[in-house]
């Protein structure tokens, strides 16, 4: 009985200690990946201003060659809206659309992974000599709960070696 009473009490501890330190960490996530394209700004804000343009470098659009992709809106700017739908656990479904869009500078979308959350994206661009470094960032809330909190400290290593791979694909 002592040592029932003992495994229980550590038990309780540990959960006390991973409710507790997930209600500190950090609520917000924010990352970002970048990389240098040898490629004027106006070429590569072309690339990332319509969703329709990201079809030929997303690192998630090729995982199932089955995803259904609806666009709405504009063409490109402001506006110009990305619906995907998917089987495929590392697609899932979704919108994307652009909420700011500054000519050669900088582009901002807002993501609905539905149950998933939402997330702000941007691509940052700063051309020096016709070359422009292109930095991809996301920022998202993981919620007041600690679980989500714990999976927060994981982001960046879920997301980022996608990030990595889209910004070589848009290099290409």
């Amino acid at each position: 009985m002592r040592i029932l009473k003992w495994i229980v009490g550590i038990i309780a501890f540990l959960a006390i200690a991973f409710v507790g330190v997930g209600l500190i960490l950090p609520r917000e996530v924010n990352f970002a990946r970048s990389i240098d394209v040898e490629a004027p700004a106006d070429q590569v804000f072309a690339l990332v201003n319509s969703m329709q343009a990201t079809e030929s470098w997303s690192p998630w659009l090729d995982r199932d060659p089955n995803v259904q992709l609806t666009y709405t809106g504009p063409d490109a700017g402001v506006g110009n809206k990305m619906q995907w739908a998917s089987d495929h656990p590392q697609v899932g479904n979704g919108t994307q659309e652009i909420m700011v869009s500054e000519p050669d500078k900088r582009v901002a979308t807002a993501l609905d992974f539905g149950d998933m959350g939402l997330a702000e994206a941007q691509f940052l661009l700063d051309e020096t000599d016709g070359k422009t470094t292109v930095t991809w960032t996301l920022k998202t809330d993981m919620g007041a709960g600690p679980m989500g909190r714990w999976m927060g400290l994981m982001m960046d290593g879920w997301v980022g070696g996608d990030y990595e791979k889209g910004l070589e694909n848009l290099k290409a």
